[in-house]
């Protein structure tokens, strides 16, 4: 019975107005294809945003079509981030100076991404990331590349994408060049194996538990603004296109997000063939702009395009990569100290994509075992990419994370698209070269919205703990302050580092130049060490958080849904009692509710993670995981 007062409201009615202020209300990606929701506290009235469960409720997976329109869109986030990584490293070669055409370093680097991404959907942390070569196999290769080329980092590349011919006295041969990024390819294979032992023992999922809010946010923020100058340095070669990439991006995933187009044929979830309108804009508000901008580049006759990566003869149709295609790589300690600070960096990005794509969709925290197999795996596709002869690793994309963030839209079965169209680019370099056509603008454009992302997706899970606490204050700002001075001081400084060993100048160099790796130690370290209530650090279960401590402490419904989305495949499902010990941390316990009925889960719960092709959950989908 309500009792009205004075005003006219009731007392039910100020109750429910108080729960609402009183609970944030993120922006939503729904998830998609879990029959069982997880059991939420009472909750808030809240406005739903329009476009995030506009189309979602009545159609099952996506067609085939739509999968690959999206697959297609993160090819091209990946293709970018894939030409702007070797260009950096690049700039500075003489032409000529590669014994082997770039579109088939392109084309070898595209089938471990492949290879790499294919199997971390499927057997490793099941989650709908895509594996493409980060900025953090960047630094350790120009440290590497530095020691033994001094010229090549005074270059004058900060205002040149262009590829120039070194005629200076003391200017290193093409020798030394290739010796040098056979050097490279060493350090990518040492971190490969570096990361798929630390994979194998389990480090990474007895690491990430202690990883709270206070860790995991730093790190997103700072890898959104890491990137910020190599995204300046494509976009100054021609800002007007870059502004016309940006604005038309962010015109179709936020002003025309919730703008439906009549719906497209699609498998009906239920009997019903009823079937909503499809949000074309947001869904491809990376792939329309990119094609839009593209052609007006090409119909305008700018020349914006990355003559660096341009081969003098046309590659080859076909062409089977295997190891030692040019030659094997080189192992020396020099090498063996980059691909340690390449390891350790890498495996901190890929924990921070871990935790964030399991956030946009609405999942638990990845279990332990996920983390384990993901980042053994991504060790695998980096020795695979070093074998190969590329000199860029395999890891975790956060731009392929921003896009998913972007397009408010995640799933397994595009990951998996993705997979094999990369490995099909990379058995046809005529085909890969087709990436280096892209206008340098178009690169900076779609990393810098991308990096914006995951940018804004960190500051927001810095309420997750209490924010107002001087310690949590201490922390965050001292994280994020020193990860990003600390390599530019080192960048500036007028003498570099020198303790009077090659190896332990390129190891220290590496890893304090590697800010992502550095918010995370920082973080880690700090959180670990200062006292703090598990309230206070976003850890305690008074306040709802997606970075549980502890796997036990997750409540029984979510333990059930991680269960269900994190286990192995169904034909590996049966390993644990066959497994030897030291490899059980890969697998689930069997006494995990998912794995004990040994049966294989419904395909909507497996296969597609697309936000919003399944059931409807009713109210706020995020509020129901934050409230466990």
């Amino acid at each position: 019975m309500m009792v009205p007062n004075c005003s006219g409201q009731s007392t039910q009615d100020k109750r429910q107005d108080s729960m609402s202020r009183s609970h944030p209300h993120p922006i939503q990606v729904p998830s998609v294809g879990f029959r069982d929701a997880l059991a939420p506290l009472p909750p808030p009235p809240a406005i739903q945003n329009p476009s995030s469960h506009s189309w979602a409720s009545l159609c099952g997976p996506p067609h085939w079509g739509l999968c690959c329109l999206l697959a297609l869109q993160h090819i091209l986030v990946l293709g970018s981030l894939l030409c702007a990584s070797h260009l950096l490293l690049f700039r500075s070669l003489p032409p000529g100076g590669l014994s082997y055409s770039p579109a088939q370093l392109l084309a070898s680097s595209l089938f471990s991404c492949g290879v790499s991404t294919t199997l971390q959907t499927w057997m490793g942390s099941r989650l709908p990331l895509v594996q493409a070569p980060s900025f953090e196999f960047l630094v350790p290769a120009l440290v590497l590349t530095s020691q033994k080329l001094p010229l090549a980092i005074q270059a004058p590349g900060n205002s040149s994408l262009m590829l120039y011919l070194c005629e200076e006295p003391g200017c290193h041969g093409l020798e030394l060049w290739n010796s040098s990024l056979r050097e490279v390819s060493g350090a990518v294979v040492v971190s490969g194996l570096l990361q798929g032992t630390l994979g194998l023992l389990g480090t990474p999922g007895h690491v990430f538990p202690h990883c709270g809010p206070l860790v995991l946010a730093p790190i997103l923020v700072v890898a959104g603004f890491s990137a910020h100058r190599e995204v300046a340095l494509f976009c100054s070669t021609h800002w007007g296109l870059a502004l016309l990439l940006i604005l038309l991006m962010v015109v179709c995933s936020q002003h025309l997000g919730s703008c439906q187009l009549p719906p497209c044929p699609r498998r009906p979830a239920s009997t019903s063939l009823t079937c909503t309108h499809i949000p074309t804009f947001r869904l491809l508000s990376v792939l329309v702009p990119v094609a839009c901008v593209w052609i007006i580049s090409a119909l305008l006759g700018l020349n914006v395009i990355p003559r660096g990566m341009s081969a003098s003869t046309e590659a080859p149709w076909f062409w089977l990569p295997h190891p030692a295609e040019w030659d094997w790589p080189l192992l020396t300690p020099r090498a063996l100290a980059a691909g340690i600070s390449m390891a350790l960096a890498a495996s901190a990005s890929s924990l921070g994509c871990y935790a964030l794509c399991g956030w946009l969709l609405h999942l638990p925290s990845p279990p332990p075992h996920a983390c384990s197999r993901g980042l053994g795996l991504e060790g695998l596709g980096s020795v695979l990419a070093g074998l190969l002869g590329s000199s860029m690793g395999t890891a975790s994309s956060f731009p392929n994370v921003g896009t998913v963030s972007l397009i408010q839209a995640g799933s397994r079965r595009v990951a998996h698209l993705v997979g094999l169209l990369c490995m099909g680019l990379g058995l046809s370099p005529r085909l890969a070269q087709l990436l280096t056509t892209i206008p340098l603008p178009v690169l900076g454009g779609v990393l810098g919205v991308t990096q914006a992302v995951v940018l804004s997706t960190g500051f927001s899970s810095f309420h997750l703990a209490d924010i107002d606490s001087g310690r949590n204050v201490f922390i965050v700002g001292f994280s994020i302050f020193m990860a990003l001075l600390l390599p530019r001081w080192l960048r500036e400084a007028p003498v570099l580092l020198s303790t009077g060993w090659s190896p332990v100048d390129v190891l220290l160099q590496s890893l304090l130049m590697e800010p992502i790796f550095l918010a995370g130690l920082l973080g880690f370290l700090l959180e670990n060490t200062i006292p703090g209530t598990q309230l206070e650090r976003g850890l305690g279960q008074g306040l709802p958080s997606p970075f549980p401590a502890q796997e036990a402490r997750m409540p029984q419904k979510s333990r059930e849904k991680a269960a269900q989305e994190y286990e192995l495949p169904f034909p590996l499902q049966n390993l644990y009692l066959c497994t030897p010990q030291p490899l059980r941390c890969l697998c689930p316990l069997p006494e995990d509710p998912g794995n004990q009925e040994g049966g294989p889960i419904e395909p909507g719960e497996t296969v597609d993670l697309l936000p919003g092709l399944g059931e409807q959950y009713p109210g706020s989908s995020r509020e129901e995981v934050r409230s466990q």
